[in-house]
């Protein structure tokens, strides 16, 4: 049996995309291999170039997999994703020794058919553990955010059927998934493109009549135009854990109207306290930009502030990078980089004193935890406030033999920075 193996760089958009092209593989008979350091036959990098440091993860990946090439241990080296949409013409004269370049629009050259839409297909060989998958539920964007490449990238927003979703996300239930992280570009306006209007909360009702599915999570939603009917069905049904990703990205009235993120300071506080009063005890996680090409000291020092105020349960911070193309391209890149990693720093050196005291709170407590893996000295779980990669874990004291996939009651003992130690009961 011929063997190929998947390298999935980026967002969790990426994983989906590489699970969807591994199932049609799956079908011509190969074995399909994820993040694997075996041999095999054929190697598919599925790349980001999202910001810079992505563009540099992606180029060092495709080198490495020239090196296993030459020395035998691969016999074909694809590439496909943003990279390959954004730098084709490129890539090819600086790397030629890569079998093939695929953009989204060549995919089907690449699974030697005549047509293929990866939105269309709701077969996938999960590269998550099988308790948990995500369901990418649009792909592009119709936001013009002034940093972001992502619209010109990946096209306009295109949204799955409500119909097609729930049938997806009932597949994965019977293949073991008990968790789905709901992602999209922007999952506020799920929707608009096929159903003339906002179907997030419609969409939602329909995904908790799956039979089976314990937990649903909810990432990224845009600030502006926020459907507050969502948090209604997160009180009407237990599935959806009390978590909400919702990008930010800044504070500053000048910034945000320079990132032409569309709304205000004085917005996104209402916002954030009405998203708290109707679903109490949720967490809140978001993502901030440093070093804006236009943000001055005072605009960090507002920043910092913002977080102080919010005690965000969940937050991280990417330091601004310029990408050509992008509305902000023409602003240039004024912030030195040591002075956006000393912003970057100082956002976070905050962040984790929050985390520590929220986290602190926890002791003694009782917490539904489910278990990811066994390692060492614990087994690794999370909570309903934790997406898997990102977030905080509960290390789990050995006292008796755990399952990866199942959900467990743990008394809470010890809180650090990012993490909880429990037990058992």
């Amino acid at each position: 049996m011929k063997s190929i193996n998947f390298i999935t760089l980026g967002c969790s958009k990426n994983n989906v995309d590489s699970e969807v092209i591994a199932a049609q593989y799956n079908k011509m008979g190969y074995q399909v291999l994820h993040e694997s350091e075996k041999s095999s036959d054929m190697v598919i990098i599925n790349t980001c170039s999202f910001i810079n440091d992505a563009k540099e993860e992606s180029i060092n990946e495709i080198l490495t997999q020239l090196e296993r090439k030459k020395a035998g241990l691969v016999k074909k080296v694809y590439v496909i994703g943003c990279l390959a949409q954004r730098y084709k013409a490129d890539l090819e004269k600086s790397m030629p020794e890569v079998d093939g370049y695929y953009n989204f629009a060549e995919l089907h050259q690449l699974l030697q058919t005549e047509h293929f839409d990866l939105l269309k297909h709701s077969d996938r060989i999960l590269s998550t553990p099988r308790h948990y998958a995500y369901l990418k539920i649009s792909e592009g964007c119709d936001r013009s955010c002034s940093y972001c490449a992502i619209p010109f990238i990946r096209g306009k927003q295109v949204s799955k059927t409500i119909e097609a979703l729930q049938q997806e996300a009932a597949i994965l239930v019977r293949q073991g998934v008990k968790e789905l992280m709901l992602i999209a570009q922007d999952l506020t306006w799920y929707g608009v493109d096929i159903y003339k209007s906002q179907q997030l909360e419609k969409l939602l009702r329909r995904l908790a009549e799956v039979p089976g599915l314990e937990w649903i999570r909810l990432h990224y939603a845009y600030p502006i135009s926020f459907p507050y009917e969502i948090l209604e069905v997160m009180n009407d049904y237990p599935q959806f854990c009390k978590y909400l990703d919702i990008p930010l990205q800044h504070i500053s009235d000048e910034i945000l109207k320079s990132m032409n993120r569309g709304g205000n300071s004085k917005q996104t506080y209402k916002l954030l306290e009405q998203i708290r009063n109707k679903v109490p005890g949720i967490a809140i996680r978001t993502t901030l930009i440093s070093g804006y090409p236009v943000e001055t000291k005072a605009h960090h020092r507002e920043l910092v502030q913002f977080v102080k105020d919010m005690r965000f349960e969940r937050l991280g911070v990417f330091s601004y990078s310029q990408e050509e193309g992008t509305q902000a391209y023409e602003l240039g890149d004024p912030v030195k980089v040591a002075e956006k990693n000393r912003r970057l720093e100082e956002l976070m050196s905050v962040q984790e004193e929050i985390s520590l005291q929220l986290n602190q709170r926890n002791i003694n407590s009782v917490m539904k935890v489910i278990v990811d893996e066994e390692a060492e000295n614990f087994y690794l779980g999370r909570t309903e406030f934790d997406s898997p990669e990102v977030d905080n874990e509960v290390l789990i004291e050995k006292t008796e033999k755990l399952e990866a996939g199942q959900f467990y009651a743990v008394r809470i003992c010890q809180a650090d920075y990012f993490d909880l130690y429990g037990t058992k009961i």
